[in-house]
């Protein structure tokens, strides 16, 4: 018997941002049967209206809703978003949520200006390393969240959407110090990991008086399904995949936490690593710090493990694991973006965005998964540090785009699961690690046995 959803009919006014659209943009998003943007739209609306889901199956959440659509009303006054269908959780009253009608047109926003003024004006050089972060700079600055003055005081936190209840406390009470050192948190936006250091925040910052709270969120479409924006997000910024995604956490945060995850978390570490590895970063102060309770000392000691024995020594000097201890993470991340601030005023960069450090192309390109792709990628001994941390990435960013996205999860099951090949050393190692997530459950948020979408050859 299949569950019932509570459905809400609503007209929405906008809140925040993007009150007039043109009517070539508005024809651009309607649902037409061309395509367009609407598909698009629609997935993100509608994660944003289901916040703090415990569906982590995008298929699932698509199907529930399946009736679910979005249309616009031009009027004098402005633009007017109609919505059928919609989760009724987003409603108190009739009335929509304040917050999730701001997050609901930041949705809007980014869409409209990513392909408008991104994609298509022809501004930006997206085959070069210095366009794609042009274009992730005014992504970022469409969406408001360049605050002008700066302070170095925004930590990024990552982790898992489908943690324990342990490791959720625990990043809601390292969040709670952080708050209580005026440090403001930016996450993927979810649940679990990215939810648990924002409301620590919260609190600390109201006993602070801090009235200015941010609490940012960076997400991309393809994920956006499967980890809903929580609640407390203050500030929603979508980008257009998912390197520029990992971008953006990069230029805006002056420090970075990892919390316990699956292997989206080892992507996000292998991503940070292998720009940091890069030579041109070897001088550039980045405050990174994996944590978690006692119990999740395992997690970090299998990552540590095969960072040791892919990236060697190098990689592990980049970062700190501190056990069972919130108020000295918060400590010791408080007194290491002290070092960032000094760096950036000796060298004269700015504050907001992190212009000086090098991504390079290899970071940028989007990496979409398929069986061609993810059988070709170079896993071997002899590549430099961080081109093999990029493979590696890219590894992962397939295993998790067969977890969560739909297209990807139709590919696998049509055409089989994905083969990963490379040097026989890195293929066991690659293994040990999947097959420490897998029995750990740290794969899925459901309660069923994990099939995996990937074999190692």
């Amino acid at each position: 018997m299949k569950k019932t959803v509570d459905l809400v009919d609503a007209e929405v006014w906008p809140e925040g941002s993007l009150e007039v659209l043109s009517q070539f943009e508005v024809d651009q998003l309607k649902n037409d049967g061309t395509g367009g943007l609407y598909p698009m739209l629609r997935r993100c609306m509608l994660a944003v209206l289901h916040a703090d889901s415990k569906i982590d199956d995008t298929r699932e959440l698509l199907e529930a809703y399946r009736n679910f659509e979005v249309g616009f009303i031009q009027q004098d006054r402005g633009l007017k978003v109609s919505l059928s269908n919609a989760p009724a959780e987003a409603f108190v009253d009739g009335k929509m949520i304040r917050g999730t009608r701001e997050l609901l047109f930041a949705v809007l926003r980014d869409i409209v200006f990513t392909r408008n003024d991104i994609i298509e004006s022809g501004r930006f050089d997206l085959d070069t390393p210095d366009g794609i972060t042009n274009a992730v700079f005014h992504i970022i600055r469409n969406a408001r969240m360049l605050n002008i003055p700066a302070e170095v005081n925004l930590v990024v936190c990552w982790g898992g959407h489908a943690i324990s209840r342990r490791e959720y406390d625990y990043s809601k009470l390292l969040g709670y110090e952080l708050g209580l050192r005026a440090l403001n948190v930016c996450t993927g936006c979810g649940p679990g990991a990215m939810k648990g250091p924002m409301k620590g925040a919260t609190i600390a910052h109201a006993k602070q008086r801090i009235r200015g709270g941010r609490y940012i969120g960076i997400t991309e479409p393809g994920i956006i399904a499967a980890e809903s924006p929580n609640p407390i997000v203050n500030s929603l910024v979508i980008m257009p995949d998912m390197e520029k995604r990992l971008e953006a956490f990069t230029r805006l945060g002056h420090g970075i936490i990892v919390f316990p995850g699956g292997v989206g978390t080892a992507e996000e570490i292998l991503y940070l690593l292998g720009v940091l590895l890069h030579p041109d970063n070897q001088r550039q102060p980045m405050p990174f710090i994996m944590t978690g309770p006692a119990s999740s000392e395992s997690y970090f000691r299998q990552i540590d493990e095969f960072i040791a024995a892919t990236l060697g020594d190098e990689a592990r000097s980049r970062y700190q694991i501190i056990i069972d201890d919130p108020a000295e993470v918060a400590r010791q991340m408080s007194a290491r973006l002290k070092d960032v601030l000094d760096f950036r005023t000796k060298h004269g960069d700015a504050y907001y965005f992190n212009w000086r450090l090098r991504v390079d192309r290899e970071f940028q390109k989007p990496f979409v998964a398929t069986h061609e792709t993810m059988r070709n990628l170079d896993i071997s001994e002899d590549l430099p540090s961080h081109v093999l941390a990029a493979n590696l990435r890219r590894v992962f960013s397939g295993i998790v785009s067969g977890n969560v996205r739909e297209d990807t999860a139709e590919l696998i099951e049509r055409d089989g699961p994905f083969e990963i090949d490379g040097s026989q050393r890195m293929m066991k190692l690659l293994d040990k690690l999947l097959a420490g997530f897998v029995a750990d459950r740290r794969m899925k948020i459901s309660t069923g046995v994990y099939h995996p979408c990937y074999v190692i050859k």
